[in-house]
Order: C-alpha cells, then sequence, then structure tokens
C-alpha cells in the first residue's frame, strides 16, 4: 500500500504541467459528451412524447364507438322508432362483437406484428361507421345494428393491441407510465365523447357516426409513421402450441389473474352503466337536460377517473405492493360510494358526486391492473393475455346498458345495491387473491 501510494506522488509531482492541461482537456471532452449526452436524451424525451401521444389515440378513438353514441340513444329512439332495450343494443352488440373477437386479433398480433392488426382494423372501424351513418340516414335500424356489429370487430384489433405493443416497447416506470396513459387516453375519451356527441347533434341526430372515421384517419396515421415497433424474436408460434402455452399460464397464475380480469371488468359495467343510467335520466323530469349540457354532466364523472388513471400510473411503476393497496383502496371507494346511493339518489347534485368518486374509484383500480396483467406474461404471449382481458372488459361495457335498463325497470334503490354488492364481492377477492411481488416483472 505504501510502496503505490509513493508512486503515485511522484508521477504527480514530476508531471504537473501536463497533468493539468490533460485535466482540463479531459473536462473539456466529458464536458462535450455530457452535452451530447443531453442532446440525446432530449430528443428521445421528444421522441417519446410523440409515442405515447401517437399509442394514446388508438384506445381514443375506441371509446369513441360507444360513449359518443350515449347522449343520442333517446333521439335514435324517437326517430328510429325503436325501444329503450333496442337502442342500448347499439351499445351492447358493438361491445359484444368485440369481446368475442379480440382473442383473435390477440392471437394474430402474437404471430405476426401488432401494426399488422392495428392498422386494418382502424380502417374497418372507420369504414363502418360510415355504413352506420347511411343506416341512420336510410332509417334503418338493420343496417345501422350491422354496422355496428362491423365496428365491433374493428375495435377488437385497436385498443387490446395497443397495450400489448406499450409492453413490447417499455420497461420498468416508462411502461407503467405509457399504461397509465392508456388508461387516462381512454377515460379522456369518455370526458370528452358524450360532449363532443351531443354537439355533434344539434347539427343533425346521426352526425356522430361519421364522426368515427375523421379520428380513425388521424390515428391511423400516427399509428403509421410514429409508433416504431421491436422486430420480434424467434419465430411465430404454432397455434396448438401456443393455446397450451396459454392454459399453462393460467393454470399457473389463473388464481390471481382471473379475479383482475373480473375486477376490471366490473369496474367498467358500472362506469357504462352508471353512464347509461345517467343519460335516461337527466332529460327526464324534474331535471330536463339536453344536448352539450348533459354531454358536460356526464363528463364529470369521468374527468375524475382520467386524472385519477393518469396520476396512478405515473406513481405505481413496477411497486407490487402499491398496487394491492390502491386497487383496495380503489374499490372501497366504488362500493361506499355505490352503497350511499342506495338512499341519496334523488337529488342530482349527491348522485353525481357519489358517481365521481366511484370513478376516481376506478380511476385507481384499472392502471394498476393493466400494469400487472401486461407484466405477467412474456412477449411471445402478452398479445392473447391483454386480449382475454380487454375481452372481458368489453363484455362488461356490453352488460351495462341492458342490465341498468333492467334494473332501472325496477327500480333506483335495485340499481344501486346491485353494483354496491358487486363491488364489495370485487373487493374481497381481490383482497384474498391478488397478492402480487413487492417488485412486478
Amino acid at each position: 500500500m505504501e510502496k503505490t501510494k509513493s508512486k503515485r506522488l511522484q508521477v504527480t509531482f514530476e508531471s504537473m504541467i501536463g497533468t493539468d492541461a490533460e485535466e482540463n482537456e479531459g473536462k473539456s471532452q466529458s464536458k462535450d459528451k455530457d452535452d451530447e449526452k443531453a442532446q440525446g436524451k432530449g430528443k428521445a424525451r421528444k421522441g417519446l412524447v410523440w409515442e405515447f401521444i401517437a399509442i394514446a389515440t388508438i384506445p381514443m378513438v375506441l371509446v369513441l364507438g360507444n360513449s359518443m353514441l350515449i347522449p343520442i340513444l333517446p333521439d335514435m329512439v324517437n326517430e328510429l322508432g325503436i325501444t329503450d332495450f333496442q337502442s342500448s343494443l347499439v351499445i351492447t352488440l358493438f361491445s359484444v362483437t368485440a369481446g368475442v373477437f379480440i382473442p383473435i386479433s390477440g392471437y394474430l398480433s402474437d404471430r405476426y406484428t401488432r401494426k399488422s392488426v392495428i392498422i386494418p382494423s382502424l380502417i374497418l372501424y372507420g369504414a363502418a361507421g360510415i355504413l352506420a351513418g347511411f343506416g341512420a340516414i336510410w332509417g334503418s335500424y338493420t343496417i345501422l345494428i350491422v354496422a355496428r356489429t362491423l365496428q365491433g370487430i374493428g375495435a377488437a384489433g385497436t385498443a387490446p393491441i395497443a397495450m400489448a405493443l406499450v409492453g413490447d416497447m417499455y420497461k420498468g416506470a416508462t411502461e407503467s407510465k405509457a399504461l397509465g396513459l392508456t388508461e387516462a387516453s381512454n377515460g379522456s375519451g369518455k370526458v370528452l365523447s358524450p360532449i363532443i356527441g351531443a354537439a355533434l347533434a344539434l347539427i343533425v341526430w346521426y352526425m356522430p357516426f361519421f364522426a368515427f372515421p375523421v379520428f380513425c384517419v388521424l390515428s391511423l396515421v400516427a399509428v403509421i409513421f410514429i409508433i416504431k415497433e421491436p422486430k420480434k424474436e424467434g419465430h411465430p408460434p404454432k397455434l396448438g402450441h401456443y393455446i397450451h402455452t396459454i392454459f399453462q399460464i393460467l393454470r399457473k397464475k389463473g388464481r390471481w389473474l382471473i379475479t383482475a380480469f373480473f375486477a376490471g371488468s366490473l369496474a367498467l359495467f358500472i362506469l357504462f352503466g352508471a353512464l347509461f343510467y345517467l343519460s335516461q335520466i337527466l332529460e327526464k323530469d324534474p331535471y330536463n337536460i339536453d344536448g352539450v349540457m348533459k354531454g358536460l354532466v356526464l363528463a364529470i364523472p369521468l374527468l375524475g377517473m382520467v386524472i385519477t388513471s393518469y396520476t396512478t400510473g405515473s406513481l405505481i411503476k413496477k411497486n407490487g405492493k402499491l398496487m394491492r393497496r390502491l386497487m383496495l383502496i380503489g374499490l372501497t371507494m366504488m362500493t361506499l360510494s355505490l352503497g350511499t346511493a342506495i338512499f341519496l339518489n334523488t337529488n342530482l347534485y349527491i348522485l353525481m358526486g357519489l358517481l365521481t368518486l366511484s370513478s376516481i374509484g376506478t380511476g385507481l383500480v384499472l392502471p394498476c391492473l393493466n400494469t400487472m396483467i401486461t407484466g405477467s406474461v412474456e412477449k411471445s404471449q402478452r398479445g392473447m393475455i391483454t386480449s382475454l382481458y380487454s375481452s372481458l372488459r368489453f363484455l362488461g361495457v356490453a352488460a351495462g346498458p341492458p342490465l341498468f335498463e333492467i334494473l332501472m325497470d325496477i327500480s333506483s334503490f335495485m340499481v344501486f345495491i346491485t353494483v354496491a354488492s358487486l363491488a364489495l364481492i370485487t373487493l374481497g377477492l381481490v383482497f384474498f387473491l391478488i397478492k402480487p411481488d413487492a417488485k412486478i416483472a
């Protein structure tokens, strides 16, 4: 040790001037490298922002397919001479079809590429929107329903595949943030779409159908030119082996995965059911709220969900314990607020406050579920697992309007005691069955 020290001192003494010059030059080079690195990071951050925006357009386009039509459901009843139940099928058939076709889209995206599924899906989605608009103009409920079914097939290859794409493109905290943004975008679409739908309906009631292609084209351009999908590793999976692998995953992790699927489905069942409930009561006495004002009222609970979703996605990173805690808090908020609404649903201000609290609870639950489910499997099976999850979410959305319509025919008491009970059951299932590791993979 002493010999080494003296040798170093001797070298330093003999080459003091040279060392200072070299040191200064080294600092200068280091500074240049740091500047270049900072510029590179700046460019990377800018590119990341544009990628986030491009990905966010996909779920936003998807959610417009349902939420934008909610304000015009009463108009549809009057103009086409159909029942309230038939109008609810315009939402339900879209979601059921999407739910059925999502696993197929998931497999195709695992076998080929995510973009090769998303791009044609957006094209079909927009084209079917035009057909739906003409069905409304011609007064044909049959054409309208067929077009909505085709839109459901297109919807199957959009947001569910985007979730798997996020898992492919990003890791760690960036992935959680991107998934939180995806859920927030989904919620933002829900906030904006009732307002947009109500505003477009002021021109003519079927105008919202013709808005779909416009949004689809914008998303299509963003996906094609901004998103750079990572190359696939290895050979595409054969169907038999692929299905066997999925069953193995469900056998191994099904205890918490199925619970997570159910929780996500229930959250959206309650959300869309509550929106349908509000849409129906707002136009009747004593409220008589219609048009853009109704869209603004419907947007209030959704805004709470959007802000919460984005904040949650930014905070959770890969912290499994935090995710579990936030999910339990969110489901508790949903249970308590919906339970209180059993007795306090006649005052609109109190009802809006309670439904907004429930939506905030949803905003705590969904980003955590998204991150846990996306991180639960390898890249090669991610498309199918996220698709199964999305499929059940769609079925939850599909069940909302018709089941709420049936419950509303009984009483508002029956509406809220049912959803509060379901939220309580889900809270118990999550508490006992979902216990993630401290850090999600």
